[in-house]
């Protein structure tokens, strides 16, 4: 009989395990390691060991690849092929031949050193590519670099698996095969590349126009494990497949709607196939080879650090990005384990040593979400001109931003972005616009805005931005850990500043205010408003009804869209007088009542009155409670009907 109780428990040891990771704010991946370390044949063996097992882990791989296939065009490609064939090539032939060398002498054995450094060449293209992407350094120079010699890694285990096989069986046609696994690898790509790019397009606009959202999500999962299965038939990789079939969907306008609809099966998959790798643990090997373990751990993480980053020199990438790709690709990989298993069966290593290996690419991909979380730190410590070199950055963003005052100052000129700056041009207001994506800093500032490369989340970078000299910064990304550090920053410097997050929904509107915004945007919030008011004009509302309508669920809504300072032109529009909430700056001029009172002895509260904020000294304050004191000319601005405004005024005045 078969019983759920292991399943089950390998689901409640997930949840807990990457609830705890996220508590403390470390990768997820790490529970799932430490979940298929508990669940494997090593302590429990809830999980069976089998090929089936790893092969639903290497689907997780496959859907992450096609991820990051949607990430890229063929021109980009292209444009990368001399980091994939340079920097990529180098590294493998460079760390291969240092770990042959080593292990090599210490074994007595070449065939036994080949073996060993070509599986140590390899990288985590999961871990690595997981972590780069959520942490939106993909893009990034760095980011390419990593991603550039991944791809040639994956490319790089087929000679591999052909030259493995010929040395342990002496075979005399070596150079032959090596020659068709050429060929059959330009030939592959080239087809699907040619003729992929002319049929998904085509294809796509055919299964969209049925308008099935499950057909849609048929056809996906179709192209993404389609391409990888013929690229597995050609004796390429499922996951570098994959990437070409993200690559192909790239260029269509179906992009998005694949990234979103592949999320679940990618996450979910990944996650399973971090616990197969944590299943490959045994502690017995750490503790009866530790020797070999630390000296393979010490090649993984040094040797490859610094292999990458002298080859990134070499090749007049700056020390910095040469550092931090380094660090990104310093740990095994879970080609290492194919090639690992391959030369044991074929007698070329030990089976102590494939061991021993085996547990080195374990503990580095361990350590590796650390090097990566914390590059820039070590890269300040390790790389010297780093610190000259944020230091010019820093300079050319003091330098373009000088000239503004008075400013908005744009965090993210994404789409919202640039349309928020559009308006504040029509209105001649100025600004200035901080981003991640090199890309679109370049193309933007080729067309004259004011928008330079750099994290809005550092408290420098903010500064040399204007943060001191701006009248209002506006958070343009719906990220809320990016915000939340914004916020934290703008707090620490300018607690008077007003700021303006825009967030996908209500769920972080609380902690989002609570961390210091004056105002929260919720996409979903406009989106059903826009819907809302369109539907009441189509069934015949008057306009000025509809606008009206809105304008109430907006004050409701909106702190500071409620009220409004009353104008000569506001009677023409039928407003009730009575009824509507209005703002009214009041002086506490010399003499009186509200001087030297704390605002809780006022009780403006009883009269259904609320303080919006309190200028002093040019300064406008929103940090003040019951117990804020009212200082001579201060100005306080009060929110209330008229007759409400009018008692609030005498109580302050006169008391």
């Amino acid at each position: 009989m078969h019983s759920l109780a292991p399943i089950v428990l390998v689901l409640l040891a997930a949840v807990l395990s990457v609830t705890l990771c996220r508590s403390l704010r470390v990768p997820p991946m790490l529970g799932y390691l430490v979940v298929g370390f508990l669940a494997g044949p090593g302590v429990t063996s809830l999980i069976p060991d089998g090929e089936e097992t790893q092969f639903l882990g290497e689907i997780g791989i496959v859907f992450m690849m096609f991820s990051i296939g949607l990430e890229f065009s063929l021109p980009k490609l292209r444009a990368m092929r001399h980091l994939v064939f340079g920097l990529g090539l180098a590294q493998v032939l460079a760390t291969m031949l240092l770990i042959a060398l080593v292990m090599g002498w210490l074994s007595g054995s070449a065939l036994s050193g080949f073996a060993v450094g070509g599986a140590l060449a390899m990288s985590s293209t999961a871990i690595v590519s997981k972590l780069l992407t959520e942490r939106l350094e993909l893009n990034q120079q760095h980011g390419q670099l990593a991603i550039g010699v991944l791809l040639f890694q994956d490319i790089a285990v087929v000679p591999l698996l052909i030259l493995l096989p010929a040395f342990a069986g002496g075979s005399e046609t070596l150079w032959m095969d090596l020659g068709l696994a050429a060929v059959k690898v330009v030939v592959v790509m080239a087809l699907l590349l040619f003729f992929g790019q002319r049929l998904v397009r085509p294809w796509f606009h055919l299964v969209a126009r049925q308008r099935s959202g499950e057909l849609f999500m048929i056809n996906v999962l179709l192209i993404t494990l389609g391409v990888a299965w013929l690229t597995e038939l050609s004796g390429l990789s499922l996951a570098l497949g994959a990437f070409v079939a993200g690559m192909l969907i790239s260029e269509t306008e179906y992009r998005y709607q694949v990234e979103e609809d592949i999320k679940p099966f990618r996450d979910i998959l990944l996650g399973f196939f971090f616990v197969t790798v944590g299943m490959r643990l045994q502690l017995s090997v750490l503790f009866e080879r530790f020797g070999e373990v630390a000296l393979m751990l010490g090649l993984l993480l040094l040797a490859k650090l610094g292999i990458v980053f002298v080859l990134g020199r070499l090749l007049r990438h700056q020390p910095n990005h040469s550092m931090r790709a380094g660090l990104a690709l310093a740990q095994g990989g879970e080609f290492g384990f194919v090639l690992l298993a391959l030369s044991g069966n074929l007698g070329l290593i030990a089976e102590s040593t494939e061991q021993a290996a085996i547990a080195a690419i374990l503990l580095s991909m361990l350590v590796a979400p650390f090097m990566i979380m914390h590059g820039e730190a070590i890269t300040r410590r390790l790389v010297k001109q780093d610190w000259m070199m944020q230091a010019l950055s820093l300079h050319h963003l003091l330098v373009e931003s000088m000239g503004k005052s008075d400013h908005v100052l744009i965090c993210g000129y994404g789409r919202s972005g640039q349309a928020l700056a559009r308006l504040l041009e029509t209105e001649s207001i100025p600004f200035f616009a901080l981003d991640m994506d090199p890309e679109r800093v370049r193309e933007a500032g080729e067309a004259g805005d004011p928008v330079v490369f750099g994290d809005a989340g550092k408290k420098e970078v903010l500064v040399a931005g204007g943060l001191m000299r701006a009248k209002v910064v506006v958070v343009t990304f719906a990220d809320t850990h990016a915000a939340l550090r914004i916020l934290h920053t703008v707090q620490a410097a300018r607690p008077d500043l007003p700021v303006i997050v825009r967030t996908v929904d209500d769920s972080d509107i609380d902690l989002l205010r609570k961390a210091g915004a004056d105002e929260v945007v919720a996409e979903v919030m406009e989106g059903s408003l826009m819907l809302a008011s369109q539907a009441l004009m189509v069934l015949g509302v008057p306009l000025n009804r509809v606008l009206r309508r809105i304008r109430s669920v907006r004050e409701e809504r909106y702190n500071l869209f409620r009220g409004f300072f009353r104008g000569a032109s506001d009677d023409a529009e039928g407003l009730d007088e009575a009824l509507v909430p209005r703002l009214l700056s009041i002086q506490a001029c010399p003499g009186a009542h509200a001087i030297g009172r704390p605002l809780g002895e006022l009780h403006l509260e009883g009269l259904g009155v609320e303080v919006k904020s309190v200028r002093r000294n040019s300064i406008r304050r929103l940090d003040f409670d019951a117990d804020f004191e009212i200082d001579a000319n201060d100005v306080l601005v009060l929110l209330g009907t008229p007759e409400q405004l009018a008692l609030a005024e005498a109580r302050i005045l006169e008391g």
